[in-house]
């Protein structure tokens, strides 16, 4: 099997080297179609994969098509591609905002999958959801499971949820990111250099999650660390008084809303 990749990009990369990581890279044929040489020439020697810069040549050669282009490129892309994308091809789109609708007024095929990954997959820590059609087969969506299992976990939802998914773990590394940096800075007013406050924050939001991992509740993580009268319960009540948990409901509202708003393109 040959999988095609329309963009050589940052996430590209991360289901190329995923692949090689756990072991499928025997399994699969990869063709990259990315304009850049240099970038071209970075996915040859690094991974040992095929490149080209032609999508029409990526899109003829392979049965799974990733695009793995930017949103605001897209409609160029499938305008170019659509004569070489024949009823037995199996389209991927990770690209935000662009729809299953929009895909298949613009391709042949109805086996179209959109996918959002996210930031982790670079360490192949990412959280990624599936939406598709129904006429796949189980063999079929396996197949492309298996290539975003490579990057971390995989959740298949429909269609419908996807811009709530984008606000969460889309831009949720962002989000999460902000609170860091915020530790960090707080860390260094409060005397501590920026390399100590870095190690601490980074190291307690690496423990923490892998406690959440386990299944543990947040409110029950949270519960074990405060104790009444406490630094913790100090520290939760000013949380609770600047309305933190409103602010988040807030930014992720707004970051479905433009989600939704870049997905009207039908």
């Amino acid at each position: 099997m040959t999988i095609g990749f329309i963009g050589g990009g940052n996430m590209a990369e991360a289901l190329i080297k995923g692949a090689r990581v756990k072991g499928q890279g025997s399994a699969v044929e990869i063709l990259v179609s990315e304009p850049r040489q240099d970038r071209r020439q970075y996915l040859e020697q690094t991974y040992g994969v095929r490149t080209t810069a032609s999508n029409k040549e990526a899109v003829s050669s392979c049965r799974i098509i990733i695009l793995a282009v930017k949103p605001q490129n897209m409609e160029a892309v499938l305008e170019e591609i659509s004569p070489a994308v024949t009823e037995d091809k199996t389209v991927v789109s990770i690209a935000a905002g662009i729809t299953l609708s929009y895909l298949a007024s613009k391709l042949k095929t109805k086996r179209l999958i959109r996918v959002m990954p996210n930031t982790p997959a670079l360490v192949q820590k990412g959280m990624t959801v599936m939406s598709l059609c129904e006429c796949f087969s189980d063999s079929d969506m396996a197949a492309v499971r298996e290539i975003f299992m490579s990057i971390g976990e995989v959740l298949v939802l429909p269609e419908k949820y996807m811009d709530a998914v984008t606000a969460v773990s889309g831009s949720g590394p962002a989000f999460i990111a902000l609170f860091a940096e915020a530790m960090i800075e707080a860390g260094v007013k409060l005397g501590l250099s920026e390399d100590d406050a870095r190690t601490l924050t980074v190291q307690t939001a690496v423990g923490t999650a892998r406690l959440l991992e386990t299944r543990m509740p947040p409110s029950k993580l949270r519960e074990m660390v405060t104790s009444p009268g406490g630094t913790t319960a100090a520290g939760l009540n000013v949380f609770a008084e600047k309305g933190l948990k409103e602010i988040v409901t807030a930014a992720l509202t707004a970051a479905k809303k433009r989600a939704e708003e870049l997905g009207r393109r039908d």
